[in-house]
């Protein structure tokens, strides 16, 4: 992979998880939530110097293969992030991002908020699924 200045996480879902890791610099400069259209706007917004350097991984629930015992709210639920990773898939091609769609499986997720500023040294308040945007790239 060529090398990249900056790494963003994304987690799909109701609330996106969002991250950016400055792979120069090895800190994150953001670990956040917000709605999946604010996160693409964000990515939106950024100058095509900036994209050029820029790698984006999203979580990519369509590769996920276990769903144990869900009930059916919980299934309908995996069928909307499923979809959400179409659409990020389909954004991303069409603004030319650098990106790759990732299996849960290959994520470490669902660290605590103790876990991750231990690991990270963010030590700002995160949400799950900003800490799962986060591992995405961490490191990167």
């Amino acid at each position: 992979m060529k090398p990249y200045k900056y790494f963003i996480g994304i987690d799909t879902g109701t609330t996106t998880g969002y991250a950016i890791w400055d792979s120069q610099e090895k800190r994150f400069l953001d670990v956040t939530s917000m709605k999946i259209h604010t996160a693409m706007d964000n990515i939106r917004m950024l100058e095509k110097d900036i994209l050029a350097v820029t790698f984006i991984r999203v979580e990519d629930a369509r590769k996920r293969r276990w769903f144990g015992n869900s009930g059916r709210e919980q299934l309908q639920g995996a069928g909307s992030v499923k979809r959400d990773a179409v659409i990020w898939e389909d954004f991303l091609k069409s603004i030319g991002a650098n990106y790759e769609m990732v299996a849960p499986k290959n994520n470490r997720t669902k660290l605590d908020a103790a876990a991750f500023k231990k690991m990270t040294g963010w030590q700002h308040i995160t949400n799950e699924h900003a800490r799962d945007a986060a591992m995405l790239v961490y490191g990167k």
